[in-house]
């Protein structure tokens, strides 16, 4: 196969470069490689010689700070940064070289089998498969309290870079091997703390909520691993959702699998793994009926059972101290899953009675929920933005269509900053509470073009009847505050009536919350009940829209992974 070099533009114009090993004659189907941390994408041209799938394409690409990419060496804003440069690398490789996710496998090494699973479980991408190498889970600090010291070093003395202890030698037994990397010139040694921490944390969140991960899977494990734990890659491997999934330890194997002596035993299964996933019939895994059984479901279930006895003295706290709170107390009156307590929290003004009452709204506007919350509002007026953008560049009408508005806050603002484009905004709700203050900010911003409507999200038939037809369609934090399928389905089914063909859907998804329990044993929603929420994974709210008539054609989610904001183009029918 040929060996060509290439770069990709990333989200925030970083370029990431990337070898490909193109066949004469592609059959459609292709292999992503992702490098250890540390090392670049070079290091895998004796594996993709080795595995000979010579109807198969074959890309590595260098993650951002590493190799050829741009980028201060083993530096990186977080985590979720260079997940983000996976899928627009994987979307790049789609546009141009005509790969199809449907027909391509992962294999990911360490950092590398981090960033992977990271893609897959917080973008879902609906590839055929993953191999996850000696993924770096949880790295061995040897230091005592490692974790917390760079935090604090991190809170004191803000970025730094931290040299890691890892010698050639710890990472194979192949003298050959462990001369060439250490006179490699691109290898470096050195991490950001931010990004170590952030390798942590992101972890951590993978493991816990592994079971929305459906993916066939293989983890091929190292016997000897000096570098990372083998207990956590099977704690990850145990929660997998995913109906076809393998877990391998390669016996007396140090960390660098694909580099040790019995490097070809290595590559011989991950390539019966490969084209196993290559020869299965793509399947959506039963997403559209997980509100039926399943893994959020199964959770989902648990929080409507009685709860542990200390979360009632929780909630008796936040309903007698926590009323000193502007914000609390407004959530108790209103619900705080209510337009306005979101548009509160979208102010993000602490204020309370006395100095109590400040701080408990500081640190209730503060928690991550609401923090992820203003990241969503953020993405979705940056996704507002550019589809706005496109389609006046295209010559088309802009009319927005927001199917379930609250307050309206980030479309009037968001139509304020596009003063230059021509726009018309229909802001419908079900409550008119919402609908006075939306009109009360356009008002306030003087933004012109705005209608406000009292109407169900989820009569499909009203919502197909809708004229002018619009072309985007908002659907923001709607659908996360109900468990069932059905009225979503007929949500969008209504949506996808009205919107013109090439319209652009923009649309939320909560598919990991670490507070989850908290909201349902403590807090209430707008019809004074628990606040109780079934989880979607990004593949299933995935699966719902496409099965609507839509594909999605980008994605943001916070660095924290906890919500995002997608958007789709209305398919011809």
């Amino acid at each position: 196969m040929q060996l060509t070099t290439h770069s990709a533009t990333s989200w925030d114009g970083t370029r990431l470069f990337y070898r490909a090993w193109m066949p004469e004659k592609p059959a459609g189907k292709a292999v992503l490689l992702f490098h250890r941390g540390h090392e670049h994408s070079g290091f895998w041209q004796e594996t993709v010689d080795a595995l000979h799938l010579d109807d198969c394409s074959v890309f590595a690409w260098d993650q951002r700070g590493h190799g050829q990419s741009d980028g201060e060496r083993g530096q990186a804003p977080n985590v979720a940064a260079v997940i983000k440069d996976a899928d627009l690398f994987a979307r790049h490789l789609c546009e141009t070289h005509g790969i199809d996710l449907q027909q391509t496998v992962v294999i990911a090494h360490s950092i590398g089998a981090v960033i992977a699973a990271g893609w897959v479980h917080d973008y879902a991408p609906r590839l055929c498969g993953m191999v996850l190498a000696a993924p770096a889970f949880r790295v061995k600090l040897y230091v005592p309290l490692a974790i917390p010291l760079l935090r604090m070093r991190q809170k004191f003395f803000g970025p730094g870079i931290v040299k890691s202890y890892v010698k050639a030698k710890l990472l194979t037994h192949d003298a050959e091997r462990i001369g060439a990397y250490e006179k490699d010139p691109m290898v470096f040694r050195q991490i950001a703390v931010n990004m170590l921490l952030d390798l942590h944390d992101t972890s951590a969140r993978l493991v816990k909520d592994a079971g929305a991960i459906t993916t066939p899977t293989l983890i091929i494990a190292a016997g000897k691993d000096w570098i990372v734990e083998l207990p956590v890659q099977r704690d990850f491997y145990a929660r997998l959702s995913s109906a076809v999934k393998q877990f391998e330890v390669i016996p007396g194997a140090y960390h660098s699998i694909f580099q040790e002596t019995n490097r070809r035993e290595v590559v011989e299964r991950v390539k019966g793994f490969v084209l196993d996933c290559f020869r299965r019939t793509p399947c959506d895994n039963g997403q559209l009926n997980a509100d039926q059984g399943g893994y959020t479901r199964t959770e989902y279930d648990l929080l409507r059972s009685p709860g542990e006895a200390h979360w009632s003295l929780i909630r008796l706290f936040l309903q007698t101290f926590g009323r000193l709170s502007d914000g609390v107390s407004l959530g108790w009156n209103a619900g705080f899953d209510s337009g306005l307590s979101l548009d509160y929290v979208y102010n993000n003004r602490p204020a309370g009675r006395a100095l109590l009452g400040w701080l408990i709204d500081y640190f209730y506007l503060n928690s991550i929920g609401w923090r992820g919350i203003r990241a969503r509002r953020a993405n979705l007026q940056d996704s507002l933005r550019l589809s706005m953008e496109q389609l006046a560049k295209a010559g088309r009408a802009v009319r927005i269509l927001d199917v379930a508005c609250g307050a309206g806050r980030y479309v009037v603002e968001t139509m304020k900053t596009m003063a230059a484009v021509p726009v018309t905004a229909v802001l419908r709700d079900y409550k008119q509470e919402n609908l006075d203050a939306a009109a009360r900010l356009a008002k306030q911003l003087g933004v012109s073009g705005i209608t406000t409507v009292l109407g169900d999200a989820f009569d499909r038939d009203s919502l197909a009847s809708l004229t002018p037809r619009p072309t985007i369609a908002i659907v923001s934090g709607l659908y996360e505050l109900f468990p069932e399928n059905a009225p979503i389905r007929r949500s969008l089914e209504g949506i996808a009536q009205t919107i013109e063909v090439g319209g652009h859907l923009i649309y939320t998804c909560q598919p990991w919350h670490p507070q989850v329990e908290f909201i349902a044993r403590v807090l209430t929603n707008r019809e004074s009940k628990p606040w109780i929420m079934r989880r979607r994974t990004q593949a299933e709210m995935d699966a719902l829209v496409r099965a609507a008539g839509f594909e999605k054609i980008s994605q943001a989610v916070d660095r924290w992974g906890v919500f995002t904001v997608s958007v789709a183009r209305r398919r011809p029918t």
